[in-house]
């Protein structure tokens, strides 16, 4: 019976233009969003201080259609190559969730975000409701959950560190990986003119540069970039007992049905 309402429905919406009325309708509500999400930008990093996260609404919403750029969505895709079903994650100064939802949760059985600022962890808590993660406060320097993960991912935030903290934090990451666990995150090449943020604590001068961080914690490495003209990106991979993404032995995993 409902398939029958629902086609019946169909048909009339079809007669009688509500399919153009719609896309007329949803056309204009993408403009106010955009244009709204842009003001927000705006007022967010328009000036100091600046928000300690990024709300990626306004990737979504404004700057991918304004630019064409698609790299804030790399860093999701490329950190869920290196992720098997039914992996348990561990996703370091997680942000605003943005991540987690859209990217890992169709694919891990659990998942545990960690964000210094309780703000943060209030959006994502509010906009990014999964039964599989939990978000939760701590700073990664001293509050890093105990436990065994298949995946560490540390995306946008290695940068915000300085040497001898990234150092310390690569053996905590050793740690709290399991025999075939994989380590993935993002980062970013410095300027020319120097630090492309000024709440970076380090930037990276080179793919060799970030090498020299992982190599003394891991056996296999891989680290590749995708370069645009407003940055620089690095993508890394680590483990001591695992292919890795492009590895002659790695198999992709496909997710299962929501």
């Amino acid at each position: 019976m409902k398939r029958k309402i629902f086609a019946i429905s169909l048909l009339l919406g079809r007669s009688f233009g509500a399919r153009w009325l719609l896309q007329q309708l949803n056309r204009g509500m993408r403009a106010v969003s955009s244009f709204t999400h842009h003001l927000q930008h705006l007022i967010e990093w328009g000036g100091k201080p600046t928000p300690e996260w990024y709300d990626h609404f306004l990737d979504q919403h404004c700057f991918w259609t304004k630019t064409g750029i698609a790299f804030p969505w790399e860093r999701g895709i490329f950190s869920l190559l290196a992720m098997k079903q039914g992996a348990k994650v561990l996703e370091l100064c997680c942000g605003d969730g943005f991540n987690a939802h859209h990217f890992y949760a169709n694919r891990a059985s659990n998942i545990i975000a960690m964000d210094f600022d309780p703000k943060a962890i209030q959006s994502a808590k509010r906009n990014f409701k999964r039964d599989n993660t939990h978000y939760v406060i701590g700073d990664i320097r001293t509050d890093v959950p105990d436990g065994t993960f298949d995946n560490v991912i540390w995306d946008a935030a290695i940068e915000h560190f300085t040497e001898t903290e990234i150092d310390m934090l690569m053996h905590v990451i050793k740690q709290r990986l399991g025999e075939h666990g994989v380590l993935s995150g993002y980062t970013i090449v410095e300027r020319e003119s120097g630090l492309s943020h000024h709440d970076h604590e380090y930037e990276f001068h080179s793919k060799e540069d970030l090498l020299r961080f992982l190599t003394p914690h891991f056996k296999s490495v891989r680290i590749f970039e995708t370069i645009y003209p407003s940055r620089h990106n690095l993508y890394f991979f680590a483990s001591n007992g695992t292919a890795l993404p492009f590895d002659a032995d790695w198999q992709y995993q496909i997710s299962k049905a929501a």
